[in-house]
């Protein structure tokens, strides 16, 4: 080999090794399946930071709470020992306290409107709460409205929800409203819920659409209402010091792979919404869909009294009227 050609490999091979030194990998996590409304998220996400920086950043997608559930993520998060996750904000009050208001039931009209209120002046706002935690907030995603499924009966009124054992999430906002409808509680990470469902150790669950399709209840769940009692939204949240030590150009380049992975969260939820009911039904659940709403917001009407004690009456509606 010539020692021009020898230079050049020679060259070639340090440009090689010296990309691979600069390239920094960094993991996300979720707790649901890949083929999900989450999946798709940090899927997109993931692409849009390689692809925005460079190769500069690689980030490693972790699936089915394989590094933990929902609660443990945000806390390694927060410790740093995980430089990102993506989660609904199911466990997030335990860290955020102020976040725990977007968890009120019958709170949002509708995708739209939870939607506005997230991307607006409201959202903005609640984002910068997470920075005295040890978070930076890259923006607000979606988990759908959810949805009630149980082993052992139709629930078309509040009425037929006592007495029955649900697993909840790990938030003190629908813990006390379901309790409220009468049911028995029981707080627990999603990794452990369909075995706790196959098991019969609660008798069901409540999630969104996209969430119940992803992990198959359907195969441990009989009965479906399509109740709506909470809009939940999911949250993105990256190690406050890791974002801080970024450059201003990569900053945004993380921000804006945020923004672009929850349009694809929202535009998948927004399918799954579409379609899912008449799958769900072709896997044999039985789906009441005529569910009387106004009966379920009039038995809550004394849990939403405390809300508006704890939150102030003027805030919840300044998120209810919001145009």
């Amino acid at each position: 080999m010539k020692f021009t050609q020898l230079a050049a490999v020679m060259a070639a091979g340090l440009l090689a090794s010296s990309l691979a030194a600069a390239q920094t990998t960094m993991k996300i996590s979720i707790s649901t399946a890949q083929n999900s409304h989450q999946g798709v998220a940090i899927d997109v996400f993931a692409r849009e930071v390689e692809k925005r920086t460079g190769g500069r950043y690689k980030i490693q997608t972790f699936y089915n709470g394989s590094l933990g559930g929902e609660r443990e993520s945000i806390e390694a998060v927060q410790l740093g020992t995980q430089e990102l996750a993506f989660s609904s904000t199911g466990p997030v009050p335990n860290f955020v306290p102020e976040t725990k208001i977007f968890d009120v039931p019958f709170l949002f009209r509708d995708k739209a409107h939870a939607r506005a209120v997230l991307d607006g002046p409201i959202g903005a706002e609640m984002l910068t709460k997470f920075e005295s935690k040890g978070f930076k907030a890259l923006g607000w995603a979606e988990n759908g409205f959810r949805h009630m499924t149980n082993s052992k009966r139709d629930v078309k009124a509040p009425e037929d929800l006592k007495g029955l054992k649900m697993r909840t999430m790990e938030n003190p906002v629908h813990i006390a409203a379901y309790k409220g409808f009468g049911i028995i509680t029981t707080p627990m990470a999603f990794p452990e819920v369909f075995t706790a469902l196959q098991q019969g150790t609660v008798d069901g669950q409540e999630n969104p659409l996209s969430v119940i399709i992803a992990a198959k209840f359907d195969q441990v769940q009989k009965h479906l209402s399509l109740t709506g009692h909470v809009y939940s939204p999911c949250i993105w949240v990256m190690n406050k010091a890791a974002f801080d030590k970024l450059s201003a150009a990569d900053k945004k380049h993380f921000l804006d792979a945020a923004a672009e992975g929850t349009k694809a969260n929202r535009a998948r939820v927004d399918e799954d919404d579409a379609k899912g009911v008449a799958d769900l039904r072709a896997k044999g659940m039985t789906v009441i869909d005529n569910v009387d709403k106004a009966k379920f917001v009039a038995a809550l009407a004394p849990v939403n009294a405390e809300f508006e004690k704890q939150f102030g009456k003027a805030t919840m509606d300044k998120i209810r009227n919001f145009k």
